[in-house]
C-alpha cells in the first residue's frame, strides 16, 4: 500500500511541475516578450517613449506588487481557484486591450489586468509547489519558472507572426484566446490541505445527527442572542492570524535583509537588459558582424541558470542562502564591466553571464521557505515580491533620467551594477551575523517536513477530505 501511494504522490507531484510551467509560459509570455508590441504602441497611439513605457513597467510590477494579495487569496482559497481566476483575468486583459483608444485605457487593461492576473498565477503555482516538494524543491522550483523564460523567447516569435498576419488587434486576441488554457492547468493543482476558506466551510457542515433543514430551523437561546461583536471578531480572526504571521516574518532579520535585497535587485536588473541592445548600436558594435541579439542570449542563458542553480539549491552542502547573494554579486560585477568591454563578441559573453545569474530567481522561494518554514511561505512570499514590485516600477524611470542627463549609458551599467553588488552584500552579511539563527531555522523546518519516507501512512479514510496526498517527491 505504501509503495503504491508513492507512485502516486510522485506522479501527482511532478504534474504540479509541468502544469505549473505551462502556466508561468502562458501568463507571462506576451508580458515578457511586450517588447515586440512596444512599437506597434508608439506609432498607434503617438505618445512619447517615456509614457508608452508604462505599459510593460506596469505589468511586470503590479503582480510583484500585489503579491500580499495574491498570496492571501491563493492561502484562503487555494491554487486551484486562484489560478482559474488568473486564468479569466489574463485572457480578459489581453483581448481588452486589442480594444484600447488610448494609453491610459492600455495601461489599465494590459498593465493593471494582466498583470494582476500574472502575479496571482505566480503565487499559486509557487506555493502548490514548495507544498509538494521537500527533497527536490529546488530542481521543481527551477523547472517550473523556467517557463516565464521559454514564454518569453516563445511569445516574441509568435507576436511578430501574428502582427505581421492579422496586425496589433488580432495579435492580441489570439494570444488572449492563448492564455485560457491557463484554465484547464488548475485541474491537478489539489491542495494537501484546505485552505483557510474551506476548512471553516467544512467546520460549519458538519456532520451532526440533526437534518441540515432541521437545524436551521432550530431557536437556541445561544444563537439568537449572539452580539455582532461576537460575529465581527469570528470573521476577522482568519485574517488577523495572516497579519500576525507577517508580522512575524518581518521580525526575522535574515527575511528583512532578503526583502532589501530583493528591492536593490529588482531596481537593477530590469534597465541593462532593456538598454543593452540600444547600447551596442549606438556604439557602432553591430558594424561587419552577424550579430545574434542580446536578449535573446541572455534568455536563454537565464533558463540555463535557473535549473542550475535549483539543482545545486537542492545539493545538501550548499547554503542557498549564500548561493542567491554569490551570483546576485556576480552579476553586479558583469554589469559594472559593460562599459569596458566595448566589442560585440565580449558584450555577447556578458549578456549570457547577467542571463545565467539572474536564474536565481528561481531559487527565492526555496530560501523562503528555509527562512519562515512552509506555514508561512504565502504570507513571505508576497512581502517579497512586493518589495520586487517596487523595484522593478522604480528602476526604468530612474535609470532613464540617467540617459537623459548624461547621453550616455555609462553610468546606467555602473549605478545598475553597484546596486546588484550591494544586494548581494546585505543578505550575506546578515547570514554571516546571524548564522545560528539561519542554522537553527534550516534544522526546524527538517524537522517538521521530516523525512517524508516516514510520513507515508495508510490512506485516509475520507477522501472526500481535500484529496490528501503525502509529499515524496
Amino acid at each position: 500500500m505504501a509503495v503504491v501511494m508513492r507512485d502516486r504522490s510522485q506522479d501527482v507531484s511532478w504534474s504540479i511541475v509541468f502544469v505549473s510551467f505551462m502556466a508561468q509560459l502562458l501568463a507571462y509570455g506576451s508580458p515578457h516578450a511586450v517588447g515586440v508590441l512596444y512599437p506597434k504602441w508608439l506609432s498607434t497611439f503617438k505618445k512619447g517613449k517615456s509614457t508608452t513605457a508604462w505599459v510593460g513597467s506596469t505589468v511586470l510590477g503590479v503582480g510583484l506588487i500585489t503579491s500580499p494579495l495574491c498570496s492571501a487569496c491563493v492561502h484562503n482559497f487555494g491554487a486551484r481557484p486562484v489560478t482559474i481566476f488568473s486564468g479569466v483575468m489574463v485572457a480578459g486583459g489581453l483581448m481588452l486591450s486589442a480594444f484600447a483608444s488610448n494609453i491610459i485605457f492600455l495601461i489599465f487593461s494590459y498593465g493593471i489586468l494582466v498583470g494582476l492576473g500574472c502575479g496571482l498565477v505566480y503565487a499559486a503555482t509557487l506555493t502548490i509547489t514548495c507544498q509538494y516538494f521537500d527533497k527536490r524543491r529546488g530542481l521543481a522550483l527551477g523547472i517550473i519558472t523556467t517557463g516565464t523564460s521559454v514564454g518569453g523567447f516563445m511569445y516574441a516569435s509568435i507576436q511578430n507572426k501574428l502582427i505581421e498576419q492579422y496586425g496589433l488587434d488580432g495579435c492580441l486576441l489570439i494570444v488572449g484566446a492563448l492564455a485560457l488554457n491557463l484554465i484547464p492547468c488548475a485541474g491537478p493543482m489539489r491542495p494537501l490541505k484546505c485552505p483557510g476558506y474551506y476548512i471553516k466551510q467544512k467546520a460549519a457542515l458538519k456532520c451532526t445527527d440533526v437534518p441540515l433543514y432541521d437545524k436551521e430551523l432550530e431557536t437556541e437561546p445561544s444563537v439568537e442572542h449572539r452580539t455582532l461583536v461576537y460575529i465581527v471578531k469570528k470573521h476577522l480572526k482568519p485574517h488577523a492570524q495572516y497579519m500576525y504571521d507577517m508580522r512575524e516574518c518581518l521580525r526575522e532579520p535574515l527575511f528583512v535583509a532578503l526583502c532589501v535585497s530583493i528591492f536593490l535587485y529588482s531596481l537593477g536588473v530590469i534597465p541593462p537588459i532593456l538598454f543593452i541592445e540600444d547600447m551596442a548600436q549606438s556604439e557602432g558594435l553591430l558594424e561587419h558582424v552577424t550579430p545574434i541579439p542580446l536578449i535573446s542570449i541572455a534568455s536563454a542563458a537565464t533558463g540555463v541558470g535557473k535549473l542550475v542553480l535549483g539543482i545545486l539549491a537542492d545539493v545538501r552542502w550548499v547554503n542557498s542562502l549564500h548561493l542567491y547573494a554569490m551570483t546576485v554579486a556576480a552579476m553586479g560585477v558583469a554589469l559594472l564591466l559593460v562599459p569596458m568591454w566595448k566589442s560585440y563578441a565580449g558584450l555577447q559573453v556578458l549578456s549570457a553571464a547577467i542571463g545565467f545569474f539572474s536564474g536565481n530567481w528561481s531559487i527565492t522561494s526555496y530560501i523562503t521557505t528555509r527562512l519562515v518554514g512552509i506555514e508561512r511561505l504565502g504570507q513571505a512570499h508576497g512581502i517579497l515580491m512586493c518589495f520586487g514590485g517596487f523595484g522593478i516600477i522604480l528602476g526604468p524611470p530612474v535609470v532613464g533620467s540617467f540617459i537623459d542627463w548624461t547621453q550616455s549609458y555609462d553610468l546606467v551599467f555602473y549605478f545598475t551594477g553597484c546596486c546588484l553588488v550591494v544586494s548581494g552584500t546585505v543578505p550575506f552579511i546578515t547570514a554571516l551575523l546571524c548564522r545560528s539563527k539561519f542554522v537553527d531555522l534550516v534544522n526546524k523546518e527538517k524537522n517538521v517536513l521530516g523525512d517524508l519516507d516516514r510520513d507515508l501512512g495508510p490512506e485516509p479514510q475520507n477522501p472526500s477530505e481535500c484529496n490528501r496526498l503525502p509529499s515524496v517527491a
